[in-house]
C-alpha cells in the first residue's frame, strides 16, 4: 500500500510543479507580446497548465496524507503542518493571482475579434504587478513544500 501512495502522491507533485511551471512560463510569454491575438492564443495554452495544477494540488494533498497516515505520522510532525499550511497558502494566492490572467484572457479574445490592435488596458491586465507577485509566491511556496517533503526536518 505505502508503494501505490507514494505513487500518486508523487505523481501529485510532478502535476503540481509541472502546471505552475507551464502556466506561469506562459503567463511571462504573454508579457512580451503586443498584439491580442497572440495575448490570447497564450493565455489560453495556460490552461491545460492550470488544470495539471488543481489535479496535482488534490493528488498530492489527499495522498500525502493518506501516505503520512500508512507510515505512522499522521498531521502531528511540524513538517507535515508546514507544508499543509503552505499548500493552503499557495493555492489561494495562485488563485487570486491567476484570476487577472483570465480577466486579460477574456479581453484579449474580445479585441483579437475586434481588429487586434494593441490595447493600454489589455497591457496594463497582463502586467498587473500584484497578480503577477501573487503567482511567484504561490511558485515559491510549492518550491518552499517539495523542499519540506524531501528534506523533512524533524
Amino acid at each position: 500500500m505505502y508503494h501505490w501512495l507514494l505513487l500518486f502522491h508523487l505523481v501529485g507533485a510532478f502535476c503540481l510543479v509541472a502546471g505552475a511551471a507551464v502556466a506561469g512560463t506562459l503567463q511571462l510569454a504573454a508579457l512580451r507580446r503586443d498584439r491580442p491575438s497572440e495575448i490570447a492564443v497564450l493565455l489560453r495554452a495556460t490552461r491545460p497548465g492550470v488544470v495539471l495544477v488543481a489535479v496535482g494540488a488534490a493528488l498530492a494533498l489527499g495522498f500525502g496524507i493518506a501516505l503520512a497516515s500508512d507510515v505512522g505520522y499522521g498531521l502531528s510532525p511540524a513538517w507535515i503542518r508546514a507544508s499543509l499550511g503552505l499548500w493552503v497558502a499557495a493555492v489561494l494566492l495562485g488563485a487570486a493571482g491567476g484570476r487577472t490572467a483570465r480577466h486579460a484572457r477574456y479581453l484579449a479574445e474580445e479585441l483579437a475579434a475586434a481588429g487586434d490592435e494593441p490595447s493600454a488596458e489589455l497591457r496594463a491586465l497582463v502586467a498587473h504587478r500584484p497578480s503577477l507577485v501573487l503567482s511567484w509566491v504561490s511558485s515559491a511556496l510549492i518550491v518552499a513544500i517539495v523542499v519540506l517533503m524531501v528534506w523533512r526536518p524533524a
